[in-house]
């Protein structure tokens, strides 16, 4: 029996990017047309998934920096999360091919990374 790691997924888009240009173009019908597809088909991906979803997670909002010369608003390519189990990074990431985030919304990536442990002192 192979042992289960948790794994972080960060989506990521561009306000600016082509994709997101050509979003923005559609007729507004069939902007909200590819909307509701792609909320069914975010939901059926969740379905199809909800024993090795640890965390939903959900959409991400503005962001603040904090470091050594205060708090700064900025922008980032970061526009959501959700936190799966899997045995391998690699069984983590095919859980999102072709997922709606980029297949149908203008979204433009996934990124799957290990969640560590903390290290003990």
């Amino acid at each position: 029996m192979s042992t289960e790691h948790k794994f972080l997924a960060v989506y990521l888009g561009c306000m600016t990017g082509s994709k997101m240009a050509a979003w923005r173009a559609l007729p507004e019908a069939e902007r909200k047309a590819k909307e509701q597809e792609g909320m069914a088909a975010w939901h059926g991906w969740v379905e199809k998934h909800k024993s090795v979803i640890v965390d939903l997670g959900g959409p991400l909002g503005k962001t603040r920096r904090i470091d050594a010369n205060g708090i700064t608003e900025i922008s980032n390519a970061l526009t959501g999360f959700t936190v799966v189990r899997a045995a391998s990074q690699e069984e983590a990431a095919k859980l999102f091919e072709n997922h709606p985030h980029f297949a149908i919304f203008p979204g433009e990536a996934i990124e799957v990374m290990p969640v560590l442990p903390i290290p003990q002192r």
